[in-house]
């Protein structure tokens, strides 16, 4: 399939109006509490607001951090700001802790803390959204708070003796117990979400040992979390890094992800997703740090093949779920995020390899994201579907979902489609 200047041009409009008439102004609509303040999340398919209103610090800062982009891209619409700062007041009024330091997990819709634990995932959060935050209204008790979280990880979360960092710990920063509870592993997809927030955090602070903690996560995940024979990423790991069967873990999406495929017993597998997300987070970092834009060709490349390999339907376009470093794919139900960052990584690895295959497979997955995952009506993302697109969940929107994945994809798209169109045009 080759694709056309006049389809780069299409697309580039579709994106465009599926977040100015769609994802945009589905959330401005539906997300905000306006009793409480914070964010609804949990949306049915047909985008009606469902019974679980607590709130997470995970998608409470995924808003924030979305309202704040959307805002950086139409300043003129200042309802994105006014999103953007009722959700920080509400974060930093309801989620912080006073005693202990840092951010709670979870709290009813009023505020009334549920879940006290200190999970790294959800204080990676609270940096990115703060730090975006502050780049948009260079507000500097944002920014404060960005650094007050970072440093609290150094102090309490940070391995000093194996290196990386303890992923689940309790409110008062002791490791949880082994297990179910987490404290005895590490993972890519925590460490990953560190790296995005450690690099919107030295884009805004431009302090050397932000950017030093930057590199030094970009490292510890090449030398520790990627199959590089292979070419993907690891799931779980012990403290010392030994890759062990990934099982699911209190608090994560994992343990609470619907679906109807499962893998029954632990296993060492990967997530196509999620390895095109690393590669374009890796490739974001390197602008930060100022680093040569091809830093990471090789593993771009490896990571890239794997998926149209092993966890691309070349048929009908999308990702798969989940699958082992070589072979078929586990798990070939098609979920929104993963496809979401498909679109950016494919994008990414057309940019860094200048590989037609790669635009094609661009092209194919958002073909079939237009046709079965966008549900255009309400004007956001199906939660999964099968492989070949009926509606497994329909859900627009649960205490994970929010517009992080969808609009950021979108966002990412269009600045990729713009730069392609610039080249082509030239």
């Amino acid at each position: 399939m080759e694709t056309s200047v006049i389809d780069i041009q299409q697309i580039l409009e579709e994106v465009e109006e599926h977040l100015k008439k769609g994802i945009i102004p589905f959330w401005l609509k539906k997300g905000f509490d306006n009793h409480y303040g914070g964010y609804f999340t949990c949306f049915d398919a047909e985008g009606s607001l469902g019974d679980d209103t607590d709130k997470y610090i995970v998608t409470q800062c995924r808003m924030i951090w979305a309202f704040s982009a959307f805002y950086q891209l139409y300043p003129k619409d200042k309802e994105l700001l006014v999103m953007a700062e009722q959700g920080v007041n509400f974060l930093l009024d309801h989620f912080w802790d006073h005693e202990h330091g840092g951010w709670y997990w979870k709290v009813k819709r009023d505020g009334t803390l549920i879940d006290p634990g200190k999970v790294v995932y959800g204080q990676s959060f609270a940096i990115y959204a703060l730090s975006q935050f502050y780049q948009v209204t260079k507000d500097p008790i944002a920014l404060d708070c960005a650094e007050k979280t970072y440093n609290l990880l150094q102090i309490y979360c940070c391995d000093t003796l194996n290196g990386g960092y303890y992923e689940n710990l309790e409110h008062d920063w002791q490791v949880s117990a082994e297990g179910f509870c987490g404290g005895d592993r590490k993972s890519l997809d925590v460490h990953m979400h560190l790296l995005e927030a450690f690099t919107v955090l030295a884009q805004c602070s431009q302090k050397e040992h932000h950017k030093r903690k930057l590199q030094e996560i970009i490292d510890l995940i090449l030398n520790h979390m990627i199959n590089h024979e292979d070419g993907c990423g690891r799931n779980q790991f012990n403290r010392e890094f030994m890759p062990i069967p990934a099982i699911s873990i209190r608090r994560t999406w994992n343990a609470e992800r619907q679906g109807s495929q499962k893998i029954d017993e632990p296993r060492d597998t990967t997530s196509y997703g999620h390895n095109l997300e690393l590669v374009w987070l890796l490739n974001r970092a390197v602008e930060v740090l100022g680093l040569p834009k091809h830093s990471f060709y090789e593993l771009t490349r490896k990571i890239a093949y794997h998926t149209l390999k092993f966890g691309y339907d070349i048929e009908l376009g999308g990702v798969y779920r989940d699958g082992p470093h070589q072979g078929a794919a586990y798990i070939t139900d098609k979920e929104f995020w993963q496809n979401q960052e498909a679109l950016v990584g494919f994008l990414d690895a057309y940019e860094i390899l200048n590989d037609d295959k790669m635009l094609t497979a661009f092209k194919k997955t958002w073909e079939f994201s237009k046709k079965y995952l966008i549900n255009w009506k309400q004007g956001e993302w199906r939660q999964l579907v099968d492989k070949e697109g009926n509606a497994l969940i329909g859900d627009l929107g649960n205490p994970w979902k929010a517009c992080y994945h969808s609009g950021r994809s979108m966002l990412e798209v269009k600045q990729r489609l713009e730069q392609i169109l610039v080249l082509v045009n030239e």
